[in-house]
């Protein structure tokens, strides 16, 4: 997985082949889910309500940084890490 952050037990990752609107993925336990990059909305999936608010929390400050890795995905290059929510 094209993992780009990593806090509180929540992976968040950008894959390469993916498709549709610009979007990560977190990954918390077993539970997945995905999120629109321009507008933070679920798009797939389920995770607890407070991994949720966290995820959102920190996609709303790193949100230019997804676009331009969701870019890089897609021109098929390596992406850059972004800070984890502290």
């Amino acid at each position: 997985m094209p993992e780009i952050s990593r806090f509180f037990g929540i992976v968040i990752a950008i894959y390469w082949m993916d498709h549709g609107v610009p979007h990560f993925h977190a990954k918390y336990e077993s539970r997945r889910a995905s999120f629109s990059i321009a507008d933070l909305r679920l798009l797939d999936g389920h995770l607890p309500p407070r991994v949720t608010g966290l995820v959102l929390e920190w996609a709303l400050l790193h949100r230019d940084e997804l676009l331009k890795n969701w870019r890089l995905a897609m021109a098929k290059k390596p992406l850059k890490p972004i800070e984890p929510l502290a």
